[in-house]
């Protein structure tokens, strides 16, 4: 039986592959389209070239998506090598010039000799579609984030004390600003007919928002040059921000429903500290499928949550924070640990007791993080929920 492996750099038109034997002699070298004809061809011609096809790639979605079902489809059996390791696995091979047939032999060799690389399995459809949600709501959170700044700046330039007054990640000054922007207009409404304004679109803490108000505007009496298209741009981000709220929301109301039909979803849910958001986020993360994490260090691993050696020489425990993880999966367990340990007296407890060892906040949050991998993996194996106080087991 021939055993071949085969490498593909992967990219969002084209695609490069790169087939070796167990010598490491290329047998195919070829640059196809990202077009579903294109593969099926490039499939057929490698299984051509032997018996046994394992199949290296450096995507696992994105451009990817397409040859990765294919392949999948067919029974093919593929690995996925993270773009960082073939970048690092790249100054063991010789010349110093990177192009994308030198990456897909690299791919092809890595796969070739490593042991330790992670198998792509078909996807379940409820997991694909939360990640799709989840990292749609994840952009539309960064492009409010990227809105409030560019608020802030505009409205800094002409009433710096409304805007160091005002909380723009609320909805009441929000509202405020697409009525009011300068100084001058707030002091000719007055605190009475601006907190009827504000009433009327149901705000709030409508007073206390109207008090704020119109003390910056008492403190400022100078019209800065540019203030009235700056002003007019204000109004407009205010509703930016107020729209992109309204889509975050729906978006919210979508992916806890999703979360919710999993079956995995009550058992992940009564950990402390993850709701509906955070669950999803750990089902995106992971596929939601337990068997890719053998043990509790696999998973704490990938989570980038325990700490990895640097020893040398005379010198052990040395221990840093690893370089290769799922940064989305570390915010799952960093922000449901920090969630915890205002929920939970067991987590409380923990935190305090390292705290009490010396250890700073972030040290103790992270290792609050990583026994509740643990606890996490645990019962997704044995399918049960959490329980303050574990059940007793018989001895055998």
């Amino acid at each position: 039986m021939t055993a071949i492996w085969a490498g593909i750099d992967a990219g969002r038109t084209h695609h490069h592959c790169v087939v070796i034997d167990g010598t490491g002699k290329r047998l195919l070298s070829r640059r196809v389209a990202n077009d579903e004809t294109e593969l099926l061809k490039l499939l057929v011609d490698v299984l051509a070239l032997g018996d046994e096809v394992t199949w290296g790639i450096d995507l696992a979605d994105g451009g990817a998506a397409l040859m990765i079902d294919l392949l999948l489809n067919h029974g093919q059996h593929t690995l996925y090598i993270p773009g960082r390791a073939v970048s690092r696995a790249s100054e063991g091979y010789r010349g110093e010039g990177k192009t994308d047939a030198k990456d897909a032999a690299i791919i092809a060799d890595q796969a070739r000799i490593r042991r330790d690389l992670q198998p792509l399995r078909p996807g379940d459809e409820l997991v694909a579609e939360i990640k799709v949600h989840t990292g749609h709501r994840r952009d539309l959170a960064d492009d409010r984030t990227r809105v409030i700044n560019r608020l802030h700046n505009h409205l800094t330039s002409i009433f710096p004390a409304l805007d160091r007054a005002l909380d723009l990640t609320n909805t009441g000054p929000l509202i405020l600003l697409t009525g009011y922007q300068t100084p001058a207009a707030i002091r000719r409404t007055g605190a009475r007919r601006l907190e009827t304004w504000l009433r009327k679109r149901k705000v709030r803490g409508a007073a206390q928002l109207a008090e704020k108000a119109l003390a910056a505007a008492e403190s400022q009496h100078t019209s800065v040059t540019g203030e009235k298209p700056t002003a007019q741009l204000v109004h407009t981000l205010a509703k930016e921000v107020m729209r992109l709220n309204e889509q975050i929301a729906e978006t919210d109301k979508l992916i806890e429903a999703r979360f919710r039909e999993h079956k995995h979803a009550e058992v992940i849910a009564s950990m402390p500290g993850i709701g509906a958001l955070l669950g999803a986020e750990f089902l995106a993360a992971t596929g939601g499928d337990m068997t890719a994490f053998d043990s509790p260090d696999r998973l704490a691993g990938f989570a980038g949550v325990a700490p990895a050696p640097r020893d040398s020489g005379k010198i052990s425990g040395n221990l840093h924070r690893p370089r290769r993880y799922s940064r989305r999966l570390q915010r799952v367990f960093y922000t449901s640990a920090l969630i915890s340990i205002r929920c939970c007296d067991e987590s409380r407890r923990f935190y305090d007791r390292k705290r009490a060892e010396g250890k700073r906040h972030t040290q103790a949050v992270l290792a609050l993080a990583r026994r509740r991998v643990n606890v996490l993996w645990a019962l997704l194996r044995d399918g049960r929920c959490y329980e303050s106080i574990p059940p007793v087991t018989n001895a055998a």
